[in-house]
């Protein structure tokens, strides 16, 4: 017999499994009945979730007392079975005082179950350890441990999946790729423009894990899932591991492979108010916690190894907590120096922070991770770099602070064999590398001084983790740290604050907001190693500035560790107008593209290839007194000046521009391959693409990009074929990014592309064509070029697509043959000489003059001007079409 009580509760709850028994006696009765409808024990019942325990709970306290029910061949670590039984025996303080006893403990059940697993914190580190911590000391509750999070012959970062190599094309030492492990997995299988085949895995699983205990219930995977026991609650983790191998086809050998694990959790959400700061350490497990509201240090642990993620518990699942990566010794140098700080809490301390990469070293594998480290720090220098005889001196100390001060121990480097002698040795140091970008603080230890910390705003092409938009931390411990911009840079004539970054270049070059001789210039800051590049870069500018669409070169000095160059000061970037036009509204992209090949013409006319034009280099000026703002060509690093009486350039000191916007015949390594001035011409024609597009690329996405050049496959896709301005573009574009080097314009045959001409222009055009051919018989080479193809371009009868009433007009002064595209051309001079005579409502339908009459034609017959532009070309020569076309002779 079933319990009726029982079964309308397990009927409300859901579906269980049919093994558990419920042993129920009712007063009247004191009978037990068996219920074999329902799946597991009383206990379990009671690890549920909030609701489901409530309910129970307060079903038990009006109806059941609980006691033990012994079960034969139970499991050692199992609970025993519960039997319900009503409270009827006993007298009545018994029952009372034992109800009382009862819902004092159930009540502190129900609440402090769940609150468990949200004490927790979870810290991912390198070996693979999930540790399961407590949010208040630290200390490890269970750990789960799995695959370690890299296992690769690359260098790779844990944090990211980013890749690494170490020498470049240009032999500039570590250098980070443009993709992540992940996104190489899904761009799989690819090729990329040196024969170099990628292939790629995904795996996903999930593993449940009981938050209390750290046990493993079940993994689940695409090829296995276990039955999971409702066992509530349950924490549910999902891992994922990325595997990428690279082939050479050159060689036929595999290059190398790796491994990327991840766990998934949602992003930290900046408006949840969390109180806790986490400080890792790049080169083992160290963290220190902090209150981000005091600053004050609440614990800190080593876990063995270095920190890779910080997660909190979140419902069922974990999400991600964040968590600011410094150098080791950086990290324990502001624990020192926030353990002195109580000795003397008036003193003050100055250093600054650069961001590095960390590359470190854990079994048989290397691991790279970007963190900050103050000026104590030693740090590889960048390139192949010498030992020297004496160091260098240092004038300041680390820390001055009641005669104490730290010394960076000294470390051996161990120079390879060769280093002196072969350039293209190269090897990679074990510690820290430095980014040449810094910033600033002082940190104030005044007991009395509570205010906020106050970040400074970096470039964001140089992502720096103290940014307040990504990780708003007190990085002080007792007291604030305040950041502050450091002082004004003088050099010369030049000044400039490194705290105003305008952006950054290859090499280590930045470039920063300065004045020179009372006006705003920008300043171009370069390493010394690239001094040879600069004075080029200086003599190119100095022979080209003077006309209005190449950047104005104002000044050069140095000192002893840069080259500084004062240029003109820009308001943005082709780029930036393109990613947000609504910022500059009054601007038309058909006239900055005219302004940049005006500016790229008169670089060729110099005999100067830029070889390196790109959305990123193409400034905008600021407003003039009339508002007038210029396209600039800039950046003149890799320009090439060609030697009179020559046309090409050989490639000798390697391949210059930028992946993606490079002809293709400057990747390609053939004998006798010397490329000209038509490798402008082709980064131009994406540039063109890039900007009519509203962002996209003629040959794909940034990882196809490069192979798709070099096989000539492109996709126009935002052009469409009925639309008169979209044949104009795609025309050019299509000439202009040409495999072939030898059938691409020169930029002053862009120049006088239709694509650049006004509506009053096309006009002119029309009228004069159909002035030329008026008499030239029918059979002529003009008229026959004329009318080749000419069906598709008057759609077959031109006259059944114009308007009635323009029918009608027509009709009563001459007959015009519907299929011709010279009678097409000639009605439209004679409506155009007669326009005011007209009727009005013929008028009406044209539109005013000439953009609404020329847009009338063009827009129903969408081919017409790029087939009698091309057609015409043979009348190239001739004075009448010297401003449609450019002269043969020229």
């Amino acid at each position: 017999m079933t319990c009726p009580i029982i079964c309308i509760f397990v009927n409300w709850v859901g579906t269980i499994p049919p093994s558990t028994t419920f042993y129920c006696t009712k007063a009247c009765t004191c009978c037990v009945y068996n219920c074999p409808a329902v799946s597991f024990h009383v206990f379990q019942l009671f690890r549920g979730p909030l609701l489901f325990r409530t309910v129970l709970f307060f079903y038990w306290l009006t109806h059941w007392s609980i006691t033990p029910y012994p079960r034969p061949f139970a499991p050692i670590f199992s609970p025993p079975p519960l039997q319900l039984r009503p409270d009827v025996t006993g007298s009545a303080p018994t029952r009372k005082y034992g109800a009382v006893s009862r819902t004092v403990a159930l009540l502190l059940w129900i609440f402090t179950a769940v609150t468990l697993p949200e004490s927790l914190l979870f810290v991912s580190t390198l070996d693979g350890s999930l540790h399961a911590v407590s949010k208040q000391s630290g200390d490890i509750k269970w750990t789960l441990r799995e695959g370690s999070y890299i296992m690769d012959t690359s260098l790779t970062n844990p944090n990211d999946g980013s890749l690494y190599i170490l020498g470049g094309k240009h032999k500039e030492g570590l250098v980070k790729l443009p993709f992540t492990i992940p996104e190489l997995v899904q761009s799989a299988p690819c090729r990329s423009s040196d024969g170099i085949l990628y292939t790629g895995k995904k795996l996903d699983m999930w593993f449940v894990v009981d938050p209390e205990t750290g046990e493993k219930q079940t993994s689940l995977t695409t090829g296995s899932s276990e039955s999971i026991c409702p066992n509530t609650p349950l924490l549910y983790i999902g891992r994922t591991e990325y595997m990428v191998t690279m082939f050479d086809t050159k060689t036929q050998e595999l290059r190398w492979n790796a491994t990327y694990n991840d766990y998934s959790a949602p992003a930290y959400d900046e408006k949840q108010d969390y109180k806790m700061a986490h400080l890792v350490s790049s080169g083992d497990g160290l963290v220190v916690t902090v209150d981000r509201e005091t600053g004050d240090v609440l614990w800190s642990q080593n876990y063995g190894s270095p920190v890779v993620g910080v997660y909190l518990y979140s419902g069922d699942s974990l999400r991600h907590a964040p968590h600011l990566s410094l150098a080791m010794e950086t990290l324990r140098f502001l624990t020192f120096s926030s353990a002195n700080e109580r000795a003397d809490p008036y003193s003050s301390l100055k250093w600054s922070y650069q961001p590095t990469l960390y590359v470190g070293k854990m079994d048989s594998h290397l691991y790279a991770s970007t963190s900050l480290v103050h000026h104590g720090v030693s740090l590889v220098p960048r390139g192949v770099t010498l030992a020297r005889i004496e160091g260098p001196l240092t004038e300041e100390v680390t820390v001055r602070e009641r005669g104490e001060c730290e010394i960076t121990p000294s470390t051996d480097v161990r120079y390879p064999p060769g280093s002196t002698t072969s350039p293209k040795n190269h090897w990679l140091l074990i510690g820290t590398q430095h980014t040449h970008c810094e910033i600033s603080g002082v940190l104030l230890k005044h007991k009395s001084f509570n205010g906020p910390i106050y970040h400074i705003s970096s470039s964001s092409s140089c992502p720096l983790h103290l940014s307040s938009a990504q990780f708003p931390l007190h990085l002080s411990f007792s007291t604030p740290l305040l950041l502050s911009a450091p002082s004004k840079v003088q050099v010369g004539k030049i000044s400039f604050s490194p705290s105003d970054v305008l952006g950054h270049g290859t090499a280590g070059t930045f470039v920063f907001r300065g004045r020179f001789d009372g006006r705003h210039v920008a300043v171009k800051r370069i390493l010394p190693e690239c001094l040879e590049v600069a004075e080029r870069e200086v003599q190119l500018l100095r022979e080209s500035d003077t006309h209005p669409n190449v950047i104005r070169y104002f000044c050069t000095e140095r000192d002893r560790l840069f080259t500084y160059i004062a240029i003109e000061l820009c308001a943005a970037t082709l780029q930036q107008y393109v990613e947000n036009p609504s910022a500059f509204p009054d601007l038309s992209p058909i006239c900055l593209l005219e302004q940049t090949m005006c500016g790229l013409s008169h670089l060729h006319s110099l005999n100067i290839v830029h070889r390196d034009l790109k959305p990123r280099n193409i400034l905008l000026s600021g407003p003039s007194a009339v508002g007038r703002v210029r396209a600039l060509i800039s950046d003149f690093g890799l320009c090439k000046k060609i030697q009179d009486g020559r046309c090409s350039f050989s490639l000798r000191s390697g391949i210059p521009g930028t992946e993606g916007w490079i002809a293709p015949e400057v990747l390609r390594d053939t004998p006798g391959n010397k490329p000209t001035a038509a490798v402008d011409v082709f980064s131009a024609g994406c540039v063109f693409y890039y900007v009519v597009s509203g962002g996209q690329h003629p040959f794909g996405d940034a990882l196809r990009r490069q192979v798709n050049i070099l096989s000539g496959e492109y996709a126009l896709t935002y052009f469409k074929e009925e639309t008169n301005n979209d044949v104009i573009a795609r025309d050019l574009i299509e000439q202009m990014i040409s495999p072939d080097p030898v059938v691409r314009p020169s930029t002053a045959c862009v120049l006088k592309h239709p694509f650049f001409w006004t509506p009053e222009k096309q006009l002119l055009f029309f009228q004069d064509v159909s002035d030329r051919i008026e008499k030239e018989p029918s059979d002529s080479p003009i008229v026959v070029r004329l009318e080749t193809a000419s069906r598709s371009v008057v759609r077959t009868n031109w006259r059944m697509h114009i308007s009635v009433s323009l029918q009608t007009d027509l009709r009563r002064f001459r007959t015009y043959k519907g299929n011709s595209v010279r009678d097409l051309l000639r009605a439209m001079r004679n409506k155009k000489h007669h326009y005011h005579e007209l009727p009005r409502e013929v008028q009406e339908t044209l539109g005013e003059l000439p953009e609404g009459f020329v847009s009338y034609f063009t827009c129903r017959f969408p081919r017409l001007l790029m087939h009698t532009h091309t057609a015409l070309g043979v009348c190239a020569h001739e004075r009448l079409f010297q401003p449609y076309y450019l002269s043969p002779t020229t």
